[in-house]
């Protein structure tokens, strides 16, 4: 069935028409942001800001789930994490380089898009680029005429891995860094050439560092600049961390926030006027509470803004020969799945191949085991099939993404009965984002001997929530939605049992 539903952008509203089968409210949509009307009321916030969408960009982004950095250039061949510019790229020379080797790894990993350290802190480019001697262009790999980011980029098409570039704006080898307006003229010239040369870019990474240190070099990054590059060159990309599109978590451990809202009071990006809406509210991107309805009554405007989580798969982003052993086991690798991928947030794995320019044994058999845990763990939805109780409900279990419980009042309770007795260890409940991120509280109750008991309960859904409970055994379980900014859309509901961690 059709229905005309509005949607907020750059000030102006429009009409879509959408098609659905449930979920069919008339609503206005802010996509990406809204500012509140002056004198609007806390309870007038949250319903704007329940009210606040991903651009499709942003929807695609989510819906990845698992993504990959590599971090592969001159550190990979000193042994250092932070090199400081002075390196000779003649030290750069992975004899046995092969991009497919590394978009075969993490595609058995279950990793659906790669992102390159096109250049590190340290300066030296992973292209041939024009605006700086320190590159590829410059070492003796492929005869100074190798370009790591062509070969990649082409591998990942050539195999359906997306691609997106990271691209550091401290730079401790050029001469300009310091000289603001001389050296945010060759970041835009660096920045132009990856979005320019490659064909399509999926995420742009800008890391935020700058470790001068306060005697040190001081540069002032002019982020509209760079975004202006990015939305001209490549407006179907992402940007993150310093981008407008995507947040860092806040750590670096693999780990989000049990209560992880993707609309926030925490403004993005780095333009001045966003840094000083947080410093106004007291945020950084460690802080605990991004999005509740306290916080929103304290501020002017809600953003869409996901998070991503980031960890290495090793002790170090870059590969160390003595970290071969140090590979993150099976186990932790699942926990941090249950807490990122399953937190509301997507999970960016480093991955860093070794000096032959190769992902390490050690490294792909685990991206292996990886995939195979996921795959083997989320194949049997146990509530495939089973009766809702009123019939609405049956949309969130139909295995139609697209298709939804539309909540009424809260509390609401959806009773399910299971086609048989099973036995689980995990839930998974799914918003339907395009229609913004509501439910504040829920829990899930399990019957077991004829008692309703509670199994699991928490704040946040947003795109994908997983509960890891005690295995629990039973024929009917039950999901309560008890508080919601407005009417929520479950879009998917599901019970597992987790695979086990044998190899």
């Amino acid at each position: 069935m059709k229905r005309s539903t509005s949607y907020y952008l750059s000030g102006v509203i429009f009409s879509v028409l959408l098609i659905t089968n449930s979920c069919r409210e008339e609503s206005t949509y802010y996509i990406k942001s809204v500012t509140f009307p002056a004198g609007a009321t806390p309870q007038q916030k949250a319903e704007m800001a329940a009210r606040v969408a991903p651009t499709p960009q942003q929807l695609a982004w989510q819906q990845l789930e698992l993504t990959a950095f590599i971090h592969f250039g001159i550190n990979t061949f000193t042994g250092r994490e932070w090199g400081d510019g002075t390196e000779s790229p003649a030290l750069f020379n992975p004899e046995a380089f092969d991009a497919r080797q590394w978009v075969r790894a993490l595609q058995e990993g279950g990793i659906k898009m790669l992102i390159l350290t096109a250049k590190h802190h340290d300066g030296f480019c992973l292209w041939p680029t024009s605006a700086t001697g320190h590159s590829v262009a410059a070492s003796p790999w492929r005869g100074g005429r190798g370009d790591v980011v062509k070969e990649v980029k082409e591998a990942c098409d050539s195999m359906g891995m997306k691609f997106g570039v990271y691209l550091s704006p401290w730079d401790r080898n050029a001469p300009s860094y310091g000289d603001s307006p001389g050296y945010n003229e060759l970041f835009r010239q660096q920045l132009t050439e990856l979005l320019s040369n490659y064909g399509r870019i999926d995420e742009v990474w800008f890391d935020g560092a700058c470790g001068e240190g306060p005697n040190g070099k001081r540069q002032e990054y002019d982020w509209a600049s760079y975004y202006e590059v990015i939305s001209r060159l490549q407006p179907g990309a992402v940007t993150a961390i310093k981008g407008e599109d995507v947040r860092w978590v806040g750590t670096e451990t693999g780990y989000g926030r049990p209560t992880e809202w993707s609309v926030t009071a925490f403004a993005p990006g780095g333009r001045p006027e966003m840094a000083a809406i947080n410093r106004q509210l007291g945020l950084n991107e460690m802080s605990e509470d991004l999005g509740s309805r306290e916080l929103l009554a304290k501020a002017g405007s809600a953003f869409w803004y996901p998070a991503e989580v980031d960890v290495s798969i090793r002790p170090g982003w870059f590969w160390h020969k003595e970290e071969n052993n140090q590979v993150k086991s099976l186990e932790k690798l699942a926990d941090i799945y249950f807490n990122s991928v399953g937190m509301n947030a997507v999970l960016l794995l480093n991955v860093p191949p070794d000096t032959r320019g190769l992902i390490h044994d050690s490294d792909a058999l685990r991206l292996k085991e990886f995939g195979r845990w996921i795959g083997n763990t989320f194949s049997v939805n146990l509530l495939t099939g089973a009766k809702a109780r009123k019939r609405k409900h049956s949309a969130a279990i139909d295995g139609n993404p697209d298709t939804g419980w539309e909540t009424g009042r809260m509390p609401e309770i959806a009773e399910f009965s299971l086609k048989q007795p099973a036995r689980f260890d995990m839930i998974e409940l799914k918003e339907d984002i395009r229609k913004g991120q509501k439910v504040e509280a829920f829990r899930v109750e399990a019957a077991v001997q004829g008692e309703w008991q509670e199994i699991a309960s928490g704040t946040t859904i947003g795109y994908r929530r997983l509960l890891k409970i005690n295995p629990v055994e039973t024929d009917k379980i039950r999901i309560i939605l008890s508080e919601s900014r407005g009417k929520a859309c479950i879009a998917e509901a599901g019970l597992y049992q987790s695979a086990g961690f044998s190899r």
